[in-house]
């Protein structure tokens, strides 16, 4: 395809306002500088009506609050990202079609770039945009399709050859789209065409530790091209996928600038001085390094509230055990929705220390949730004595242990049908990963906020957050507590797994990093924990299958991430 292509869309109509930070005045503008604004917004998935308004009114603010000759989105920022089949709908593509021409007529005074998908010579791309003064002035596609970890661009879309490489107010100015950058290669072929300056839209994904990466790369990229670069990120929660900002600015030297706070939406205005390709510093850069666990919180923080407001829920509902899971999940969403939101559930049994319910009812109160308590006790009891005929002979085993964590599904949704709120499912990744959990039981939920949370980064990040000057949100002694299912009499989790400590640690090698049994025994340790706990890995499979979706924050979560056969003659 042609790196240009021109076109004229209809007149649009009127867009509705949102509320943007004002970084800079246009008299702040240096001599010699070039303003852009990156969008670092939320573009909901399938709001493509929604997201054509704001981002004519971003286009607005930049142009005529803070003096923005460029207006730069991220990544398929007119349709949401991913929006996964949606794309193999005709009506989806023609309305992301008209919502292009009607923004491309209506936006005057400032270049805007736009991620949107294309189609094109019977093919799907997933393209980028230069919009100017009522015509699409240049088209580029994706070159680099990743087909890894979480993504399926390849089922969708085709790719592109050709860049968005454009002359604007005296640079040549290239665009890249997300994993474009990652490949390398387009960045060279833009240099090589004379880009001075180089934009890149994305939809990356959050996962531990990925700024730092994604920083050493830009700057990788830039070394030795003599090419400056903007890069920019969209922000919010989408399913199991959280995207946290985190733009950046990277000068021809490799100085950076940034990034942007994590999971903030925020309108970025910087001055890019075309001498020496070099951006001004911005005032938008975090006033510290951000914590790491502070980063953690945020994006499982992000990921629960997005969930809840864009399906329409009006509050979240959990079963409050009196345990570090179920106080941790409590923290996270009256963090995310507001304490007055959140509907604490108490369902003690026969095995159910008075301290649980206690430390649950302490917990509702300072966070301002609703608590109440619903004895399953009746219930359990009755479904003992129906099933007393089948089960004559046989001793008392799991399946009794089970019945409570049903009888407690089942009271949960119950509340969750009538009143309409969220079912939050609190199970953790160290449980999802062994199958410590009841299927129609702990399971049931709509969403899992912590289940790509290990078990020890729960009680690191409960530690921090009691630190943040609020009081003591999850109580000290739901932490000290040694965890228990309270299933049996004296039952503690420890009594079928290994101390978190060493669980995580083989975890974290057998399925984020990929390890086999042997590797992980040659890093220290035993032969039959390891393969014990691989056994147990495997055997879960069908568990996680029927899991709530939730956050990935990690290097390879359950879910889109980890795709394994439920039956599996490999070992």
């Amino acid at each position: 395809m042609p790196a240009a292509a021109c076109h004229t869309g209809a007149t649009a109509t009127g867009v509705l306002g949102h509320h943007c930070r004002v970084s800079r005045s246009q008299a702040q503008t240096a001599p010699g500088s070039h303003r852009i604004a990156l969008a670092q917004f939320d573009f909901p998935v399938g709001a493509i009506s929604a997201n054509a308004q704001r981002i004519a009114e971003l286009a607005r603010r930049a142009r005529d609050q803070h003096g923005a000759g460029l207006l730069v989105l991220p990544e398929l920022a007119l349709c949401g990202y991913p929006p996964e089949d949606l794309l193999f709908r005709d009506s989806f593509l023609d309305a992301c079609d008209a919502a292009l021409a009607e923004l491309a007529a209506d936006i005057r005074g400032i270049d805007v770039v736009i991620g949107h998908p294309l189609r094109r010579d019977g093919h799907l791309y997933n393209a980028v945009s230069w919009l100017r003064d009522g015509a699409i002035l240049a088209t580029g596609c994706k070159q680099a399709l990743p087909n890894y970890g979480v993504f399926d661009e390849l089922r969708w879309f085709h790719r592109g050859q050709d860049a968005c490489l454009v002359d604007w107010q005296g640079l040549r100015v290239g665009v890249l789209i997300c994993e474009d950058v990652w490949a390398g290669a387009p960045v060279q072929r833009l240099a090589g065409a004379g880009a001075q300056l180089i934009m890149s839209i994305n939809a990356s994904p959050f996962e531990d530790a990925k700024s730092l990466a994604r920083r050493d790369l830009l700057r990788e990229r830039v070394a030795g091209h003599g090419c400056a670069m903007a890069y920019v990120n969209c922000v919010g929660g989408q399913d199991e996928l959280v995207f946290d900002g985190g733009s950046l600015l990277i000068d021809a030297d490799g100085r950076e600038h940034g990034p942007a706070r994590a999971f903030t939406e925020d309108l970025l205005v910087c001055d890019y001085q075309a001498d020496n390709r070099r951006w001004q510093p911005p005032d938008w850069q975090p006033p510290a390094q951000q914590e790491h666990e502070a980063v953690l919180w945020a994006g499982l923080v992000r990921g629960l509230a997005d969930y809840v407001a864009k399906n329409g829920f009006s509050s979240v509902l959990l079963g409050a055990s009196g345990g570090m899971d179920s106080a941790f999940v409590m923290a996270l969403a009256a963090d995310a929705v507001g304490g007055a939101r959140v509907h604490a559930v108490a369902m003690p049994s026969r095995y159910t220390a008075g301290l649980s319910n206690d430390l649950a009812r302490q917990q509702a109160q300072t966070l301002g949730a609703r608590f109440d308590t619903i004895a399953i006790e009746p219930a359990h009891h009755a479904f003992l004595d129906m099933l007393a005929p089948a089960f004559a002979g046989r001793a008392p085993d799991l399946t009794e242990e089970n019945i409570q964590a049903r009888c407690r599904g089942l009271v949960l949704m119950a509340l969750s049908n009538k009143f309409g709120g969220l079912l939050l499912a609190t199970g953790n990744k160290s449980e999802m990963a062994v199958g410590y959990s009841t299927l129609y039981g702990d399971l049931c939920g709509g969403y899992a906020p912590i289940k790509d949370c290990w078990k020890t980064l729960i009680y690191r990040l409960a530690h921090w957050r009691n630190r943040q000057g609020d009081g003591e949100v999850i109580p000290q002694a739901v932490i000290d507590r040694p965890p228990s299912a309270e299933l049996r009499e004296g039952q503690l989790d420890q009594d079928s797994l290994p101390p978190y400590e060493q669980l995580d640690a083989i975890l974290h090698r057998h399925i984020e990093l990929g390890q086999s049994a042997a590797q992980i025994v040659a890093a220290g340790f035993e032969m039959a924990t390891v393969e014990h706990i691989i056994g147990l890995v495997r055997r879960a499979e069908y568990k996680r299958r029927q899991a709530p979706p939730g956050p990935k924050i990690s290097l390879r979560a359950f879910g889109r991430d980890r795709r394994y056969p439920m039956t599996l003659g490999w070992r």
